[in-house]
């Protein structure tokens, strides 16, 4: 009985051991750092957004510093949200972790992410939180500077607002920083660099299907910027490959085009109103939780 008994004991330990590893990857949360009020806003006070005296439709909303125009289209049986946006300053292009806290499984809706920080526009980010690797910086403040591999293609938006790609093997989070980055995505790939479409036609990220909703951020030139996100995995919208959807953004003549986390996560909101049809698996509409967003405020 005793060796029986001692089996016993070590299958459960590891199946005890197991599910906290599990747990611990993927659902308890862990604060490593809680965002000052300093380092969530980079606003430039020289140019301050002047909400109150805005033009706001449905589709559209300008003032002395921002203009943004959001337009809905059909490619490939895929509804797809653009917003064109143009900034009198880098500064209004901004970054937000959800419940301002720096962790890992720290997450909420991008809706309510955005809420909290005022966003007038706002797409879900790179989803860092998910992963214990990749640069993370946000606002001009770095959290993380682990690789995740060499060949990790990362956006860099530069504090003149222009955009690059570099590969996380070929300089380092710290150099970065130092050489101007206020935000670095860590998702990917790359769809479009200098004009170019830059990933193949089979490529993937993961395991994902070919056929999903995504969320890319463009550049047309420094200050003008496309946010785009595509539905999917439902009757009135199938969703895109990332070729795909890399052929549409090269249509409206962007120069770099960068892929953030898709499917489930996929969401644009303005003014407070989710404006896309974010879903999991195509039998509910409603947001998934992330770790982060992309926004434009003051």
């Amino acid at each position: 009985m005793k060796p029986k008994f001692l089996h016993i004991i070590d299958v459960l330990v590891i199946f005890a051991l197991g599910t906290y590893l599990l747990l611990d990857t993927f659902v308890i949360p862990r604060t490593y750092s809680v965002v000052t009020a300093a380092a969530a806003s980079t606003a430039n006070t020289s140019s301050v957004t002047n909400a109150s005296s805005a033009s706001i439709t449905d589709t559209s909303y300008t003032d002395d510093n921002i203009s943004i125009k959001i337009t809905t289209s059909t490619y490939d049986n895929t509804v797809i949200y653009t917003a064109d946006v143009q900034v009198s300053d880098a500064s209004y292009l901004k970054t937000a972790f959800a419940s301002s806290t720096y962790g890992k499984n720290v997450t909420a809706s991008t809706s309510s992410i955005a809420d909290s920080v005022g966003a007038i526009l706002a797409i879900n980010g790179d989803y860092y939180g998910a992963r214990n690797s990749g640069y993370v910086i946000r606002n001009g403040v770095l959290y993380r500077d682990t690789a995740s591999s060499s060949s990790q293609e990362d956006l860099v938006i530069s504090s003149d607002g222009s955009f690059s790609i570099i590969t996380e093997g070929s300089v380092s989070a710290g150099t970065l920083l130092s050489n101007g980055a206020q935000q670095v995505l860590s998702f990917g790939p790359a769809l479009i660099e200098n004009g170019e479409i830059s990933v193949s036609e089979n490529q993937e990220v993961g395991q994902a299907m070919t056929s999903n909703p995504r969320t890319a951020i463009c550049e047309i030139e420094p200050l003008h910027y496309l946010l785009v996100v595509a539905d999917g995995r439902t009757s009135a919208s199938e969703g895109l490959s990332l070729y795909q959807m890399a052929q549409y953004l090269q249509t409206l003549g962007v120069s770099t085009a960068y892929n953030l986390d898709g499917g489930g996560s996929s969401t644009m909101v303005f003014n407070g109103t989710v404006i896309n049809n974010p879903t999991t698996n195509g039998n509910k509409i409603s947001e998934r939780s992330v770790s982060d967003i992309v926004y434009i405020g003051a």
